[in-house]
């Protein structure tokens, strides 16, 4: 037995064989600490509703790191080794890391802002810069997005937060505008009349609030009318389509002659 002990003496060096067991028991003590922890966060975080789950995961996995952080701090205490030096150690290789990863890093800061500030969830139809798609998901360091023609597209986050984002799908109502153009030769009240009479055959069209039609421009070839009317999100293009089609059916209906870019050429005799 006396020979073991001095074998493992010989095979820690320094460190006294009580200081070893003490290290390996206080990093048993940790692990268990961690897992307790853990289930208390995730337990705590499951009755949260009001977080997303990109959040829970964010909160969840950074509650690990710290737990293992401030575990290897106690465990080099426990066998002997100076925890300040070790601090700023761990602090000069942390400078050094992310001096080599800034543009990781800032992904990684974009990605927390992001489920953070919430400009957009997963499912939202969003434009952003250049990209213009659905979002499949939202990661630490970039966003999947699905383009109209259903293309997969990776987007750094920080190139999200550094632009300016719209998102169609935020609200529940969206305002359908549009312009037709009807001849000079129409009279306002008919062409009105025709407008309208083509926004009431669509039942997705929201009385409340009410359709706008008013004569908005004299043009160079034809008398333009601005067109705009709500609809729920879901349906704004079908509303834009259908509406199109119909207000060409509703001017043959009702004598509106639609107009097109053309020249009049008058002949003077003398």
């Amino acid at each position: 037995m006396t020979q073991g002990l001095d074998n493992i003496k010989s095979l820690t060096g320094n460190l006294a064989f009580d200081t070893v067991i003490s290290g390996i028991l206080t990093l048993l003590v940790c692990f268990i600490a961690i897992r307790i922890v853990k289930a208390a966060v995730e337990k705590a975080l499951s009755k949260a509703s009001k977080l997303d789950a990109p959040v829970k995961n964010l909160i969840s996995r950074a509650v690990t790191i710290l737990l293992w952080a401030v575990t290897i701090i106690i465990v080099a205490g426990a066998f002997g080794i100076n925890a300040t030096s070790l601090v700023a150690l761990l602090s000069v290789v942390g400078l050094a890391l992310s001096m080599s990863v800034q543009g990781l890093l800032g992904n990684f800061f974009s990605g927390i802002l992001l489920l953070i500030s919430k400009p957009f969830k997963e499912g939202d139809f969003i434009e952003a810069g250049d990209k213009t798609g659905v979002v499949k998901s939202i990661g630490f360091f970039n966003t999947k997005i699905n383009t109209l023609d259903n293309v997969s597209t990776v987007v750094p986050n920080s190139d999200l937060t550094g632009a300016t984002v719209k998102n169609y799908s935020r609200e529940p109502l969206r305002r359908v505008d549009m312009t037709f153009c009807a001849s000079y030769d129409a009279a306002t009240e008919d062409v009105k009349k025709a407008i309208l009479d083509a926004v009431a055959k669509d039942g997705r069209i929201l009385d409340d609030p009410a359709p706008f039609v008013r004569l908005g421009a004299y043009k160079g070839s034809c008398v333009e009318y601005i067109v705009r009317v709500w609809c729920r999100n879901a349906d704004y293009w079908d509303v834009h389509f259908d509406l199109n089609e119909n207000v060409r059916e509703c001017f043959a209906a009702n004598g509106v002659p639609m107009s097109y870019e053309h020249i009049n050429v008058h002949m003077i005799e003398k």
